[in-house]
């Protein structure tokens, strides 16, 4: 393919460190669409730096502008597998103040927010209450599950390449 200046286009492919710009989506096998940016701007961001899971970055390592996948990840190569580790039974005395609130009591279903060692949120669904404390599954929501991931490639910048936005 010939750029407009008549020279032939180079098209990159997506390597470590490459910046991305694409469009995709997330579902459950059945089809239900839990994420997607098809009918909105194309997402970007430079592989490996967390912003999306190794397993989903490593589905498009190798393809280049234009080109699009459509795969089937199992819960290990997307969210992970479900742990029981990560189900634990808090004390009343954790958040005793939510478990009595008379508007907004927590119960099972309730998404709950405590910080971690390092300060950050984590968040976690309530599995049962009872006289002395709440267990709470800290597992994320779409662990143990296949997901259906879908992406389509706008660009890629090699890792090497210095850029410059300007806005009109």
């Amino acid at each position: 393919m010939a750029s407009k200046e008549g020279l032939p286009e180079i098209r990159y492919p997506v390597t470590a460190g490459s910046r991305v710009t694409l469009h995709f989506s997330l579902a459950l096998p059945d089809g239900a669409v839990i994420d997607s940016n098809f009918e909105r701007r194309p997402a970007t961001f430079t592989v490996g730096d967390g912003n999306l899971l190794p397993g989903f970055e490593e589905q498009l390592l190798g393809l280049v502008a234009e080109q699009e996948i459509a795969v089937t990840l199992p819960p290990n190569q997307a969210f992970g597998e479900i742990s029981p580790a990560n189900v634990q039974y808090m004390p009343r005395g954790r958040f005793n103040r939510f478990l009595d609130d008379e508007y907004e009591a927590l119960a099972p279903g309730s998404v709950v927010a405590f910080k971690d060692a390092g300060g950050f949120d984590l968040h976690g669904v309530i599995q049962e209450v009872d006289a002395d404390g709440a267990k709470i599954d800290f597992n994320h929501p779409l662990a143990g599950r296949t997901i259906l991931f879908r992406a389509r490639i706008v660009s890629v910048i090699p890792a090497d390449t210095q850029t410059l936005s300007i806005r009109l």
